[in-house]
């Protein structure tokens, strides 16, 4: 994928004395905020009758701020006047409230870069910021016509930079006017290292994969995932279902799930795919045995069973051991795998084992690894592999959208500006 990369630009010293806009992915959870009594005059004061906000929430998981500082960084050594932005949570346009704040974000930030970072509210019609400085402006899915990528909103921001930098790839499939109308009005338009580095790690693993590529794909509803399992059915030469999916395509090759969740009606889809697969002379391994259980509890009595010997008022909860130590010896053959979903209710202790064992697996196999999604990272999260996976993806919807071959928004505008 040809795009402009801002590493390149400041390299060649093309980013000293610029006006830097870089739209980061600094959406990170939140407590809720504490109410505290308030100082005399304080609630009328506010306009908040019963108290104040004592603050906007605490931040309960940095992975997205830390992965937004390089580029930062990147920007401020270039000697740039910096500019960050990010949505947070899901605001009203025009309607900004202090839950909407990135008040706590901007702390955080400015505690990993070490220096103050300032935050700067209605800052579309200016901002003023100076080389080796850097400002946050506030949650931008506040302005006006930010989702709905309205143009004038797009040309106003665009005129702040003489360089936008998108290194947000977990909004590159909305197009929006920090995605991607800002990309077509602004002077120049790149990639951030974030952003360059998921185009790497995708292209790598599905455009030019080295053999044989196994894709992963769990979760609760084959509907969800169909369109993602289809066009991965054209590529990969193993494609390991897991959770409901996997109930659903047990079904499909004629074997009992009792009241394990699956789509019934998605069973000719799911043939399809399998018969999909066989024509290339590539394979779905289905499950030979799962562990069960009557109740969907984390003390419940487990049983591993034959997948064939599945009982009436049986819950499939997790694949069994003999599935995933085939599937874990499939892995170390491996070239390239893609990870997308736990195979079992790996939060529960005794249905954790499969999903433990493929993430050992692709941990200590030699193939190039990419793992996307929430509960994959909070998968690996768990079994402590981070450092062992090849790349992992900071998408979540556009990772998905990548699987399935669709053109992103905001990579697409910036192939375009690349191209000139």
């Amino acid at each position: 994928m040809n795009v402009i990369r801002f590493s390149d630009l400041c390299a060649q010293g093309k980013a000293k004395g610029q006006r830097v806009f870089i739209r980061a992915d600094l959406n990170v959870p939140m407590s809720s905020p504490t109410l505290r009594c308030p100082p005399e005059g304080g609630s009328a004061a506010l306009g908040r009758p019963g108290g104040d906000w004592d603050d906007v929430g605490a931040i309960t998981e940095d992975t997205r701020i830390r992965a937004s500082v390089p580029c930062i960084r990147m920007a401020l050594d270039a000697g740039a006047a910096v500019m960050v932005t990010s949505h947070l949570g899901r605001p009203t346009e025009g309607e900004f409230k202090p839950a909407d704040s990135l008040a706590p974000v901007a702390r955080r930030l400015g505690e990993l870069l070490g220096r103050e970072v300032p935050l700067q509210q209605n800052w579309v019609d200016g901002v003023s910021v100076a080389p080796g400085q850097v400002v946050l402006l506030e949650n931008c899915r506040v302005n006006k016509g930010e989702k709905k990528n309205d143009e004038s909103l797009s040309r106003k921001i665009a005129a702040l930079c003489d360089i936008y930098v998108n290194d947000a790839f977990g909004t590159a499939h909305r197009a929006e006017a920090t995605t991607y109308g800002i990309a077509q009005f602004a002077p120049v338009a790149c990639a951030g290292p974030l952003l360059a580095a998921e185009i790497d790690a995708i292209t790598q693993a599905l455009a030019h994969p080295r053999r044989p590529l196994v894709a992963i794909v769990a979760g609760s509803k084959v509907s969800t995932k169909l369109t993602i399992l289809q066009s991965l059915a054209a590529k990969v030469d193993q494609l390991i279902v897991g959770g409901g999916i996997a109930n659903t395509f047990m079904l499909a090759a004629g074997l009992p799930i009792g009241k394990s969740l699956a789509e019934a009606d998605l069973v000719g889809e799911a043939k399809a795919v399998i018969d999909a697969m066989a024509a290339r002379g590539a394979q779905v391994p289905i499950p030979t045995d799962v562990v069960t259980a009557t109740e969907f509890k984390a003390d419940a009595v487990a049983t591993v069973k034959p997948a064939e010997a599945v009982a009436a008022d049986d819950l499939i909860l997790d694949i069994g051991p003999q599935t995933a130590e085939r599937l874990a010896a499939q892995l170390m053959q491996a070239g390239t795998i893609v990870w997308n979903g736990p195979v079992g209710v790996f939060e529960m202790a005794p249905f954790e084992n499969g999903t433990r064992t493929i993430a050992h697996a692709i941990a200590d196999s030699p193939a190039f690894s990419i793992a996307g999604g929430g509960d994959t990272l909070a998968a690996i999260a768990k079994y402590g592999i981070e450092d062992k996976v090849g790349y992992i993806s900071t998408g979540g919807g556009a990772f998905l959208e990548m699987l399935e071959g669709k053109t992103l928004p905001a990579l697409d505008i910036l192939q375009r500006r690349a191209a000139g």
